[in-house]
């Protein structure tokens, strides 16, 4: 069967799994401007805004990319109730992606993310957070809607962006539920708050999260990954210290790396062919890993597909999406 084939084939499953995905959803907003002077109040640009746009940001956008795949989507976070989280959850029904288990918060605000863009530059981001811990009542809400969710799905993606969903507690209780289960399991972790993510199917750090994670010291890249000494130290510590099944660490321009205990590391070079905007890649990233995964691809095939897709969004402005039909026209241009 030619690799072609084999991608198209498993595809082809992606309509057929349901992922859940639990962790800190957002709401990503887009000014979209021009720039023609300089304020006289101060050293800034002034944006004339031509048009606005939303989107479901964080763990939401992880969400969009399984729906954007085919996937049936589950999606258990926490919002405020302040209107945002009403256009969060119309954007994610409105994609055909399960929004029953966001659960609505008084004490909190909806995450978000505006981002300022003139002339295809981001020149200004502005955030609504809290970070607080979540109150015992929803916490023990959001347990039970994942112990209900559990039973119709096929795999789980816990997406951190340390806004307060996923504590180490309630992390270890799911991830406990989860294998009880038998589901395949990822994670995306957040190197401004470390979680030990104990025995997952895979695990998708990005080079400085990996670092972080692993504390040893930052070092920049070189072009031969293979020889690349403290990434792959870093590789083998993080494979020792979360035990995942795969361990995906994603490298920008470099590609990605996959560590598996006892098998050689594994480079997979990058196809992107212009970057435009990064954010959101991580996303795209793990949501194609897990989803490939459950769809039946062995952990290389997976992880190509992965990296096929994070080279199609990072090339479109903005957290975007990657389709199915994008991934067979970017495997026939970086046919083997």
């Amino acid at each position: 069967m030619s690799y072609l084939r084999r991608v198209k084939q498993i595809l082809d499953r992606f309509p057929k799994q349901t992922i859940l995905v639990i962790g800190d959803v957002m709401l990503d907003q887009f000014i979209w401007g021009k720039v023609s002077r300089i304020s006289p109040e101060a050293p800034v640009p002034i944006v004339e805004v031509t048009r606005e746009s939303s989107f479901p940001g964080g763990a939401a956008n992880v969400a969009r990319n399984l729906r954007a795949l085919g996937a049936n989507v589950r999606m258990l976070g926490v919002t405020g109730v302040d209107g945002h989280n009403h256009e969060l959850r119309r954007l994610l029904q409105q994609q055909g992606i399960n929004a029953d288990g966001l659960l609505a918060d008084a004490s909190r605000p909806t995450t978000m993310k505006i981002r300022v863009v003139a002339h295809h530059q981001q020149i200004a981001r502005i955030d609504r957070e809290s970070t607080a811990p979540l109150s015992a009542e929803v916490a023990h809400q959001l347990l039970d809607h994942f112990a209900e969710d559990l039973t119709g799905v096929d795999a789980v993606i816990f997406e951190d962006y340390g806004k307060g969903v996923l504590s180490q507690q309630r992390l270890d209780a799911m991830q406990r539920l989860a294998h009880q289960r038998h589901k395949i399991t990822a994670a995306d972790p957040n190197a401004r708050h470390p979680l030990k993510f104990s025995g997952l199917t895979a695990v998708t750090p990005n080079r400085m999260e990996a670092f972080a994670a692993a504390r040893v010291p930052y070092a920049e890249p070189i072009d031969d990954v293979l020889h690349d000494k403290p990434l792959l130290r870093v590789g083998q510590i993080l494979l020792k210290q979360w035990k995942p099944r795969n361990l995906l660490i994603t490298l920008g321009e470099h590609g990605m790396c996959l560590f598996r205990k006892g098998e050689k590391p594994h480079h997979i070079q990058t196809v992107a062919q212009e970057v435009f905007d990064v954010s959101g890649a991580g996303d795209t990233a793990i949501a194609t890993l897990a989803l490939a995964l459950t769809a039946g691809a062995n952990a290389i095939e997976a992880s190509e597909i992965s990296n096929h897709a994070a080279g199609v969004v990072v090339g479109k402005i903005g957290t975007a999406t990657c389709s199915t039909d994008e991934l067979v026209d970017s495997f026939a241009r970086n046919q083997r």
